[in-house]
């Protein structure tokens, strides 16, 4: 049958076409609704991991198991799953596993915007790049049999525009494989160092037989042109542009599988064509490696290193007229992201604020605390960071700042990677003062479930971790929970914590705002008669509230009643 589907979704549905019986996954964007799809199959079982490292060792503990498995993540999640990764390719597998990892080309919603492919080289290990929702489907069916055939772990790269544009796709019905039995096999497994010595060979012998799977496989394929003057190689949302662009006017070759590269296809490619060009997001991978066998190719000297393609950026490269319809990303209005009106974190970073505190940000949506006029935070730099960077910063001072030095991090994100910095601070004894922003969700993403929800992926309930039962097993003795809606209440017990001599952890909690179990009381209203345009109720940043002929509006349409705004007006006018 087929079907208009989303690339995630159909990434998604390739795995249950082929058997897959286990997923384990952390949500980042753009790569989450793989595994919410999945989550949808009732014969796969499906989970939210704490973090990447984990998914990635339970889905390589079904695979040993002798069941197709798959772990999903975002780029900088594979950083977090860099360490059993490298050893997953030494040990390979028994059943098939396959890592989906989804870049994020111009920093829609990531820190940075590095270049997987270079994991797959690293860790060598065979990589796949969809090109669209069809190829989503067939590559993951795809993956296992490699995976298999060749006892590796298979990577499988998406990217923003694969993962979260449309097309059409076949299905079929769903296979699962003859379970593979375990069998106890120490030389394979347990890589101490005698062992993984003598894997080390096994990994180079099946990269030389992967090299030789690129040649012939049909992923990898050349599309004739009208014209010689130019070959265009290409990948992923690439092809779709230079096809746009061009049509049949050059010929293409399309490599599906980005790691290892072919070498014979490459070079008979460049013998039919007078001038190669690579067309390639991030960095020029596919250049140097045809720079390695000796062709003449140009790709990063037309192309950006940075950002996102269009079809108007590959047309402008060539000297072609702009066939993009659409106007340019830069010719549209700015719509800088905010945070929502009610969010639980708004009256905390407007205390952090109002009071002039160094706050060392963390990954989430609070991230946005950073943005005016709230500008609260100093730092952000990745998962759990700012847990351990606190301890750092205080200890590199001597102290000095401990009376004015917060962090803050998510409920989600503590679990993911802030415990361990919690441990830090207890054990070495910084007075650190840990805010954690408990929001009841995976906010960011989209509400996915996390540890500290007491549900499941599917939301039927499950172990719930006790956050202040938890800080104080760790050393804590001084743990307290304040509600943000309350600004008085939250800017006692923020000086209270760091006039003590002793590391502290705050629980600021209150569910996100836009939860759908969530009570919201009525919209409020502006008495114009008593508002004297003063703007105090602008300075939390509430999208809700504007100015419109000269007086403070709230818009009610968006207000939840959250009452914050009205904590701050002295005049009563918000009513």
């Amino acid at each position: 049958m087929k079907e208009i589907m989303l690339g995630n979704k159909a990434f998604a549905r390739g795995l249950y076409e082929a058997g897959c019986e286990l997923v384990s996954s952390y949500p980042g964007t753009p790569s989450t609704e793989v595994t919410e799809e999945a989550a949808k199959y009732d014969d796969i079982y499906c989970e939210w991991a704490p973090n990447e490292k984990v998914a990635m060792e339970t889905a390589f503990g079904a695979c040993l198991a002798g069941r197709r498995s798959f772990c999903g993540m975002k780029h900088v999640g594979l950083n977090v799953a860099a360490d059993p990764l490298f050893t997953i390719s030494y040990t390979g597998v028994n059943a098939g596993m396959i890592i989906c990892v989804a870049d994020d080309p111009g920093m829609h919603s990531s820190q940075n915007e590095q270049d997987s492919r270079h994991y797959a080289i690293a860790a060598k290990v065979p990589m796949l790049e969809p090109a669209d929702s069809k190829e989503a489907l067939e590559f993951a069916k795809l993956a296992y049999e490699l995976s298999e055939k060749y006892d590796t772990p298979v990577i499988i790269k998406m990217c923003t525009r694969i993962a979260h544009s449309q097309s059409i796709v076949e299905t079929s019905q769903r296979v699962v494989p003859e379970h593979k039995p375990y069998v106890k096999n120490q030389a394979k497994y347990i890589m101490t160092p005698a062992n993984a010595i003598n894997r080390h060979p096994l990994v180079e012998k099946r990269t030389l037989a992967l090299t030789e799977f690129a040649e012939t496989t049909p992923i990898n394929f050349i599309e004739e042109g009208q014209s010689n003057e130019i070959g265009i190689i290409t990948s992923s949302t690439s092809y779709q542009y230079t096809k746009e662009v061009f049509g049949d006017k050059y010929p293409v070759l399309k490599l599906g599988m980005i790691n290892p590269l072919p070498v014979n296809k490459i070079k008979d490619f460049a013998k039919k064509v007078k001038k190669l060009i690579v067309i390639e997001e991030l960095d020029p991978i596919i250049e140097n490696h045809c720079k390695v066998l000796g062709l003449s190719v140009e790709g990063k000297s037309l192309f950006p290193l940075l950002g996102e393609f269009s079809q108007s950026l590959v047309a402008k490269a060539f000297g072609e007229k702009d066939k993009e319809a659409c106007p340019a990303i830069g010719e549209l209005p700015v719509r800088p992201p905010v945070m929502c009106a009610g969010c639980p974190h708004r009256g905390l970073f407007y205390t952090l604020s109002k009071n002039k505190l160094t706050v060392l940000g963390d990954i989430g949506c609070y991230t946005l605390g950073a943005a005016p006029p709230l500008s609260a935070s100093d730092m952000t730099l990745c998962m759990g960071a700012s847990v351990s960077s606190i301890h750092g910063f205080n200890k590199a001072t001597n102290g000095e700042n401990e009376k004015n030095t917060v962090c803050v991090i998510g409920d989600s994100t503590f679990m993911h990677s802030g415990m361990t910095g919690l441990a830090n601070i207890a054990y070495n004894q910084s007075n650190s003062t840990v805010i954690i922003l408990d929001n009841s969700i995976t906010g960011m993403t989209g509400h996915q479930q996390n540890p500290t929800t007491g549900y499941n992926i599917k939301g039927d309930p499950a172990g719930k971790i006790n956050l202040e039962a938890l800080c104080k097993a760790m050393g804590f003795e001084r743990v307290v929970v304040t509600d943000p809606y309350d600004l008085k209440q939250t800017e006692d017990v923020i000086k209270e914590e760091l006039a003590a001599d002793a590391p502290s952890v705050i629980i600021s909690r209150r569910p996100c705002a836009l939860l759908k179990y969530v009570k919201h009381k009525p919209s409020l209203e502006v008495n114009r008669d008593k508002c004297k345009s003063c703007h105090a109720c602008m300075k939390i940043g509430c999208p809700a509230i504007s100015f419109k002929e000269g007086k403070a509006h709230v818009d009610n349409t968006l207000c939840v009643g959250c009452g914050v705004c009205k904590q701050l007006c002295k005049f009563d006018a918000l009513v």
